[in-house]
């Protein structure tokens, strides 16, 4: 094996575990002894430096770890000092209001309220960390139940879900009126 595919091998352990990683297991790894494995390493460490890369590896006792180097700091704080910004769209916004006042509720529950599917939505919920996952419904094949997080009244500034606004009586009626409308529309198509 070329010593090109070492390094790269070696790049995507470091990269994808993290954390350091003993020497052992990467000489292993890559088919070769300890005293060879840690010179490439080493030879690795030493070509980051002369290209002035933004990362470098680093030595832990026997083990190696790819990180970030010091002086890269104030550029990565620029980026993660920026909020995360989203936007909710409109099928979300929706299936946040069934999860809000519903909870805890299931996803089986959401679909049955909005008439489609609802996975992409409640995941982005999760993502987003507006939703969670609040227990399980005990009932065969324990679908899960979620539930609104502190994040989500924080968003909407709402101190707890019982200043969660009601609707208004005539407004439930409208809905039910509108809703047994499109069944018997679709009953006579």
């Amino acid at each position: 094996m070329e010593i090109s595919r070492i390094e790269g091998i070696i790049e995507a352990i470091l990269f994808t575990m993290g954390d350091s990683v003993e020497l052992s297991k990467i000489a292993i790894a890559i088919e070769q002894d300890e005293e060879t494995t840690r010179k490439i390493i080493h030879n690795m460490m030493d070509k980051y430096e002369q290209e002035d890369r933004g990362i470098r590896i680093i030595e832990l006792e026997d083990s190696f770890q790819m990180c970030t180097k010091p002086d890269m700091y104030e550029y990565l704080i620029r980026i993660a000092k920026q909020p995360r910004k989203y936007v909710l769209t409109d099928v979300q916004l929706e299936t946040l209001s069934i999860i809000a006042y519903k909870q805890p509720v299931t996803k089986l529950e959401i679909e049955k309220i909005r008439g489609v599917k609802s996975d992409h939505a409640v995941n982005r919920l999760v993502e987003y960390n507006l939703v969670c996952e609040v227990g399980r419904m005990n009932v065969p094949g324990r679908p899960i139940l979620f539930g609104t997080t502190e994040e989500f009244l924080r968003r909407f500034s709402i101190q707890s879900l019982d200043n969660l606004p009601s609707m208004n009586p005539e407004q439930i009626e409208d809905f039910k009126t509108e809703a047994e409308e499109e069944v018997q529309l679709k009953l006579n198509i």
